[in-house]
């Protein structure tokens, strides 16, 4: 029986390992599906499956019949896919390596499909698919039943699916110069979309999606130059970069987990992974992604722990109310697995989401600390400004815009054991539980989305340099000046509901 499935491109060797919880990107998401919260949505009709004692034969007709071109081989007592038979596969196995038509199709099937879950995002999907070489994926629920099957077909469908080329040349890629230019063309890319209107959602993830691409391939170039200690160990992203929410102006935050049996062990361990970080850092650096001012980054001894350190550095912040613990939790509680041992990010999601309900104080200081970045609106509903001498009549609309959705959104995911990163999919899986219905769930998710896109168009235009967040409402067509308005007043309403959540004044 097959072991790995052979229907898309020949796999490149895969030193990574995906994330079906944490993510990677949406290439391919559609600005009209700019809400489309999971894989699930994207699946229409009838599952298609069979059992794997049907014959090849009968599989075949049934593939014509239903004028599909893979079916998924399923046990009909537990509902776990077993394997999956694309008609290229069945054609080559019976045409070419003689095999029977009266045979069972468990002996033609690839086994041990590659599979996410059903509530996987289709950024994930996207990455996921190019970095194994496959071009199909089983969806399954919480519990390992079979749901359904997305192609690359499904998602190439989707308009604007346009980044084949660009994803290609990026996988190719073997050496760091091509690697500069493509982190050019990139940014190309982006401000291509963003001229042609690209929800600000739609246009976050491609642009995360593609950058995660190019820093796979940044760590895979840098890990050949490099004997690393024979330990489990993955590459962290935190910020903006963590929660798929990148913009044109951004830096680099990054960390390093690896696992460690003793206190000892971990220093050696640090001492071994700093030199490899450090290479990491700098090559990111020359691709366009600054160094972070903070130096938060692998390369920073702070930030290349043991699995057991992190656990301690979250644990500490959360028992105390200092403000570096809140500055910290504002980077650091949005990470993500990009690169290496999956298991190790999942444990330590999984220990964070398990403990954090149980620090009410800390979850109350965050409520408190995240009021001081009011909406920058008056008592009569006009603009306020903070009195920048560099840059008067301007709103930070970072600080002032986007921030109070992600702070409100990662305080309801910490609460709520949600283990999204993303602002949109946090505030999506907590709507239920904190009674938020459809209507204003939307009307919240719209003004932070239009936000974020003033925040791309205003870099474009200053080049994301100077001041790349700030704009003066004046400047703005009439039509953008009313909408963040509306968009400022939902952020003031989050932050309301925020402090009756946790009972703050």
């Amino acid at each position: 029986m097959p072991e790995s499935s052979t229907d898309g491109p020949d796999p490149k060797p895969d030193a990574g390992s995906a994330n079906p919880d944490g993510g990677v990107g949406a290439l391919w998401s559609d600005p009209s599906l700019s809400s489309l919260g999971s894989l699930r949505q994207l699946v229409r009709g009838k599952a298609h499956t069979v059992p794997p004692s049907i014959s090849v034969r009968e599989t075949l007709l049934k593939l014509d019949a239903d004028r599909i071109d893979a079916i998924v081989v399923v046990d009909e007592a537990s509902r776990v896919a077993l394997g999956i038979v694309t008609l290229r596969d069945v054609l080559r196995r019976i045409a070419i390596e003689a095999g029977e038509l009266d045979a069972p199709i468990a002996g033609v099937m690839t086994g041990a499909p590659i599979s996410v879950l059903a509530d996987a995002t289709v950024h994930q999907a996207s990455v996921l698919m190019v970095r194994r070489g496959v071009g199909h994926l089983v969806l399954t629920e919480a519990d390992g039943s079979y749901f359904g099957v997305v192609s690359q077909a499904d998602l190439a469908a989707l308009p604007g699916a346009r980044a084949a080329a660009l994803v290609a040349a990026i996988l190719a890629a073997s050496d760091m110069k091509t690697l500069i230019s493509l982190a050019g063309d990139i940014r190309s890319f982006a401000r291509q979309m963003l001229a042609e209107r690209v929800g600000a959602d739609a246009l976050c993830q491609r642009l995360s999606a593609l950058n995660d691409l190019l820093t796979l391939q940044v760590i895979e170039l840098t890990v050949s130059r490099f004997e690393l200690p024979y330990v489990q160990w993955c590459w962290l992203v935190f910020g903006s970069e963590g929660r798929l929410e990148q913009t044109l102006a951004t830096d680099q935050d990054n960390g390093l987990v690896f696992a460690a049996e003793s206190e000892g062990e971990a220093i050696r361990l640090r001492a071994d992974f700093l030199p490899f970080a450090c290479a990491v850092n700098e090559a990111l650096d020359a691709c366009g992604f600054p160094l972070c001012k903070g130096n938060i980054m692998a390369s920073n001894p702070q930030w290349c722990l043991s699995l057991d350190e992190w656990k301690a550095a979250f644990g500490n912040w959360m028992a105390t109310r200092e403000p570096v613990s809140l500055l910290n939790s504002s980077i650091f509680f949005d990470f993500r697995l990009l690169y290496g041992q999956e298991s190790l990010a999942g444990e330590l999601r999984e220990w964070l989401l398990s403990r954090s309900p149980s620090y009410p104080s800390f979850l109350r200081a965050l409520v408190e600390n995240t009021m001081n970045w009011e909406p920058p609106l008056n008592w009569w509903q006009g603009f306020r400004y903070d009195g920048n001498k560099a840059h008067p009549h301007t709103i930070d609309l970072k600080m002032h815009g986007s921030r109070p959705f992600v702070d409100a959104a990662r305080i309801y995911a910490l609460a709520h054991g949600v283990p999204h990163t993303n602002t949109a999919e946090r505030m999506r899986m907590a709507a239920p539980s904190l009674g938020i219905p459809a209507h204003e769930l939307a009307a919240l998710l719209d003004a932070f989305h239009h936000i974020q896109r003033l925040r791309f168009e205003n870099q474009v235009k200053s080049g994301a340099k100077q001041a790349p967040n700030r704009v003066n409402p004046d400047r703005l067509h009439e039509l953008d000046r009313l909408i963040l308005k509306e968009s400022l007043k939902q952020a003031r309403n989050l932050q309301q509901r925020l402090a009756r959540d946790f009972a703050v004044s």
